[in-house]
């Protein structure tokens, strides 16, 4: 479970003890500005995890409610200040979103429809998230999860999130947004044997794309 705190407050910032509190509350704030240009208002209250990212804990969540129907999730704490990670793919460097159809709600009930899809986001946020700083991640390509003991593998494909070519940039570098979609395994068998982007296309015609609910039927 994550605790919920205000928006805005201070940010792991033993990771990078060689940076000023000045210079790190600045970057954050690009950060925020950067992701906000693309994914609209973030939310003024921020999913922290218990364990800090940053010594093997969760992933910090952050809610993006006035983009698309449905809520945003995203990532802040991939991209270092110094440019440290992840390990750049074909584009640069990024920070992770996925996509819900469901609205935000507070976490204090753990059984709705949200807050499941939000826990389900992320665990694979935290394990991409990881698992970036050994391998590259580009757009189109597939991955799977492992679940838990007893659970099938989470099968997931990327994709370069750019509405409308908004580019995500942190003050004046540019970075992008990696897309990690959840889909059913008979999709991802589609998108690796006819390409990822015949399957978004499919589920763009659904009305499914770019939401990680599977609570629907496949398109393949």
């Amino acid at each position: 479970m994550s605790i919920f705190k205000k928006l805005f407050g201070k940010k792991d910032q033993q990771v990078q003890k060689e940076l000023t509190d000045e210079e790190l509350d600045l970057y954050y704030e690009q950060k925020t500005k950067g992701l906000e240009d693309v994914l609209g208002e973030m939310h003024g209250i921020v999913g922290h995890a218990i364990i800090p990212f940053a010594v093997g804990g969760a992933v910090d969540m952050y809610y993006f409610p006035n983009h698309i129907k449905g809520t945003g999730f995203a990532t802040m704490e991939l991209l270092d200040p110094n440019g440290d990670n992840p390990l750049p793919n074909r584009l640069g460097t990024y920070e992770l979103v996925a996509f819900t159809k469901y609205d935000y709600s507070d976490g204090e009930t753990t059984t709705t429809p949200f807050n499941v899809i939000e826990r389900k986001i992320c665990g694979i946020f935290t394990m991409i998230g990881f698992y970036s700083r050994q391998a590259v991640l580009n757009p189109n390509e597939t991955c799977e999860v492992p679940g838990k003991e007893g659970e099938e593998n989470t099968c997931l494909i990327f994709d370069l999130y750019e509405p409308d070519d908004k580019v995500f940039k942190i003050g004046d570098s540019e970075h992008h947004l990696l897309l990690c979609l959840q889909v059913f395994r008979s999709e991802m068998d589609f998108a690796r044997a006819n390409g990822s982007a015949a399957l978004f296309e499919r589920l763009e015609d659904a009305g499914h794309y770019p939401y990680s609910d599977l609570d629907r039927e496949p398109v393949a």
